[in-house]
């Protein structure tokens, strides 16, 4: 089988071919425009490469119920040109194929359920850290949408005490996404994190928030695997930060041996590295075309 799968960033945009035993055959990337400028590349590409059904991993927010008049829309996005634009309904004029749509974080868990880090687990949970904050959910063997869909980027965080920075996010302001962001350490420390040292308080401060988020994430939804992923989750220096700052704040309350004897293995970076999402997307796909043939 032939299935495609679309990436759709805020900054970039991969789609790809791949199979059912995800292996991913062909890909392309090219930047985040408008989408008129945008739409018509990923259209010409499965033009050219004829798939059996497409799966879609989405910045957003975005609509996933099925049952709303603007299912498949992006919809509150600041992105210039995005917002309220019917991404899968575009699709669905060019291509007559079952579709999986989901958000970019989802997407991103579900690779990493179905070939990575969580391959054979019933549950994960994924946060990616970079220009943004998003997490996915995993649990049950589904991927977990409710109302609308998680946006534990935005969960309130404890200020560290030697923190005076206000937040950059537009909404909350400090919460997590505006404390520990990459353009939060940024306008923090007046340096992009690549560029600081890996002994830099920056680290030691955002593994702080960071892992607030991930407690919170163990203590409310108790998943068998914690990853995170994103640009700022670039620096391996961050993983021992916040796997000791989790076991601080759980205070040996959760007792499991994942945690108690093996966090190491437990809070891990996305095997699939930095494919997570299209690998994700893929298997959305998949799964589309097989509800199609239910």
């Amino acid at each position: 089988m032939r299935i495609g799968a679309i990436e759709a960033g805020g900054t970039k945009f991969v789609c790809g071919v791949g199979n059912e035993s995800g292996l991913m055959e062909d890909s392309i990337s090219f930047p985040t425009g408008d989408p008129e400028g945008t739409m018509p590349q990923v259209i010409s590409y499965f033009e050219k490469n004829r798939v059996e059904a497409i799966g879609i991993g989405s910045f957003g927010p975005v609509d996933l119920r099925k049952e709303s008049p603007t299912y498949g829309f992006i919809t509150t996005t600041p992105k210039p040109g995005w917002a309220q634009y019917p991404f899968l309904d575009t699709l669905r004029r060019h291509f007559d194929v079952p579709f999986g749509w989901d958000t970019d974080v989802n997407a991103a868990a579900f690779g990493e359920a179905a070939w990575g880090a969580a391959k054979g687990l019933d549950s994960c949970v994924y946060y990616t850290i970079g220009t943004g904050v998003g997490v996915g959910v995993y649990a049950g063997g589904r991927l977990v949408h409710g109302l609308v869909h998680p946006e534990g980027g935005h969960v309130p965080v404890k200020r560290h005490p030697e923190d005076s920075y206000p937040g950059g996010c537009p909404y909350h302001g400090d919460c997590l996404e505006g404390m520990a962001a990459g353009p939060a350490i940024e306008a923090r420390w007046q340096a992009k994190g690549h560029l600081l040292p890996p002994d830099h308080p920056a680290w030691t401060i955002a593994a702080y928030y960071i892992a607030q988020a991930v407690t919170g994430a163990i203590l409310m939804l108790s998943p068998e695997k914690m990853i995170l992923g994103g640009g700022v989750m670039q620096q391996p220096q961050l993983f021992p930060l916040i796997r000791d700052a989790v076991a601080r704040n759980l205070n040996g309350y959760v007792q499991a041996e994942e945690i108690t004897e093996r966090i190491g293995e437990y809070i891990v970076p996305p095997r699939l590295g930095g494919k997570a999402g299209l690998y994700g997307a893929l298997a959305l796909g998949l799964k589309a075309l097989g509800e199609s043939l239910a």
